[in-house]
């Protein structure tokens, strides 16, 4: 089977459906452009992919307005949401630049912008950008990292078109 005849064989909306059924965690990945604005988008699309050097993937579209910001400052910080953040989570998956209007957000050392309350926040350098279809391929190296104590803070999950929190483990 040729790639083309792969590529047509699923529908997108089978696909978005059949993609749905995983659940995930919630990122936010920001940047500052060049006139000191943050920019960023919320992804579902982000996975560790090394130990050593301490690497990342996360995937935006093309079209998105946070991309070529990324490109061009080579930096940027994965936020992975707590379950009391799902409103940054939908007001970073709008289109346009002013996403951050409200929100408790500061510089940090490396010079990202770095949402307050976040589960944890990854600091990264651009490694890598490959393509893969309508998204980019990121891959970021950690530069800094931040945990929150995670007796007291639990992820914001994704599933079906939906965000809530994580079940009681038992």
């Amino acid at each position: 089977m040729s790639i083309e005849q792969a590529t047509t064989a699923v529908s997108p909306d089978l696909y978005k459906n059949i993609m749905g059924q995983f659940p995930t965690g919630v990122t936010v990945i920001t940047a500052y452009n060049d006139l000191g604005d943050v920019v960023g988008f919320t992804a579902s699309a982000f996975s560790a992919l090394s130990m050593d050097p301490a690497l990342v993937l996360v995937c935006p579209s093309y079209n998105s307005d946070s991309y070529p910001v990324i490109k061009d400052t080579q930096k940027f910080a994965i936020h992975i949401l707590a379950d009391d953040q799902q409103a940054i989570a939908y007001q970073f998956a709008k289109k346009g630049i002013d996403k951050s209007q409200g929100l408790d957000i500061e510089k940090s050392a490396n010079g990202l912008p770095v949402i307050q309350g976040a589960l944890a926040v990854m600091e990264c350098e651009l490694w890598n950008d490959y393509p893969g279809g309508d998204h980019a391929i990121l891959v970021g190296q950690i530069l800094h990292a931040e945990l929150a104590d995670t007796n007291t803070v639990s992820p914001l999950l994704y599933c079906r078109s939906k965000m809530g929190s994580l079940p009681e483990m038992g």
